[in-house]
């Protein structure tokens, strides 16, 4: 009945068009590993580009935000830690946010949807249109794109959004499927909520738990490997983590922002520890962080065990972060229990001049993202 509700609230969609993906019938349904176009340089990694000279390139190439009058319908625009850009058409301000999935190759769409509905609600918006580009390889089935269109629509379905546009091509040198998604939100009258709104004194607190997306990547990508070591129950309990405790931070973001968050932040690649970093990196501030108390579920802790891993450092998708004052910050926790969603408080932004740092394993050290997310270390 909700979701009906929704349908009819939403306007009127007038085109949904995408290149047929035609049948090969001799081409093997499986993805293997081929030579990449262009040899990777040595020392590369996947994974993020580096947020110093992704910063230079910003400013240097990018939109400014309201600086001149090309941009002030530019609300919030590029910046190291932000999820998403708000922008001013007419008298509706939208969330407009864009990730692509290249790590994983089973349940993709899923995946595609939900990062991206994941950087709206970060925003405080609500997802409402998505679009998107699906990369397969020329040997692919027409049984793959059809997997993929058929969870993307069932994960837009469960959100409330509706897929309305997008691309799909056989690509050349490609050794998996990618898809990039693009997520519209509609803020609903409501101000932004920003990942570097925090201010000096602020606490923050994680729901869920770490590497929650990591956990299931590793076992449904690499399950042969690590199965002997965490047993078959882990396993299979490791293996739906992409839906319990699932990787969509949706309804936490919307219970965060009616509590009260001044600042919000969905984990991804490189973290917990990356995405506290790239929050106060966003307010310019400071913050210390107790590691110890980041939740780690047991499957998550076993996983990543036996792939050598670090879970505060693997890629997060699940895991929301939140800053509020002091008290509103305990509010907000006591409003996602509530919920039935785990959240502790595990840190406080502190001034600029105190420096960024993280208690683990009785020792304290700076706080700085890992040159790559654990699980892309995996495959390089």
């Amino acid at each position: 009945m909700q979701r009906d509700m929704h349908r009819r609230n939403h306007p009127q969609v007038f085109f949904l068009s995408y290149r047929a993906l035609e049948p090969l019938a001799d081409a093997p349904d499986r993805f293997t590993p081929i030579a990449p176009a262009t040899p990777r340089r040595a020392g590369t990694k996947p994974g993020k580009w580096p947020a110093r000279d992704l910063a230079r390139l910003l400013r240097r190439h990018a939109c400014p935000v309201g600086a001149d009058d090309d941009s002030p319908d530019v609300l919030v625009g590029p910046r190291i830690g932000e999820d998403a850009a708000v922008v001013r058409v007419g008298g509706e301000r939208l969330v407009l946010a864009t990730d692509p999935v290249t790590f994983a190759a089973d349940r993709i769409g899923l995946y595609a949807v939900t990062v991206n509905a994941n950087d709206v609600a970060a925003c405080g918006a609500r997802p409402k249109f998505f679009l998107a580009t699906i990369l397969v390889p020329v040997e692919a089935k027409a049984r793959t794109a059809e997997a993929i269109f058929a969870d993307i629509g069932q994960t837009c379905r469960s959100v409330g959004c509706l897929w309305v546009g997008g691309h799909t091509e056989r690509t050349a040198d490609l050794a998996r499927p990618i898809v990039v998604g693009t997520m519209v939100g509609d803020l609903e009258g409501r101000a932004p909520v920003t990942s570097g709104g925090a201010l000096a004194g602020d606490l923050v607190l994680v729901t869920k738990g770490a590497a929650i997306e990591a956990t299931a990547l590793v076992a449904r990508e690499r399950g042969k490997r690590i199965a002997r070591a965490v047993g078959r129950a882990v396993l299979a309990r490791a293996r739906e983590y992409l839906v319990d405790p699932g990787i969509s931070v949706v309804r936490e973001a919307i219970v965060a922002r009616d509590s009260g968050a001044r600042a919000l932040h969905d984990v991804t690649e490189g973290g917990v520890v990356t995405g506290l970093w790239e929050m106060a990196e966003a307010a310019g501030l400071g913050i210390k962080v107790d590691g110890e108390a980041i939740p780690v579920r047991d499957e998550t802790r076993a996983v990543c065990e036996a792939a050598g891993i670090d879970p505060l450092e693997a890629i997060g998708s699940g895991a929301l972060l939140a800053a509020a004052a002091p008290q509103i910050a305990k509010r907000i926790v006591a409003a996602l229990q509530a919920e039935g969603i785990v959240a502790a408080i595990v840190g406080e932004f502190l001034p600029a001049h105190a420096g960024r740092r993280i208690r683990r394993k009785r020792r304290t050290e700076r706080l700085v993202p890992p040159p790559v997310d654990a699980v892309a270390a995996l495959y390089a």
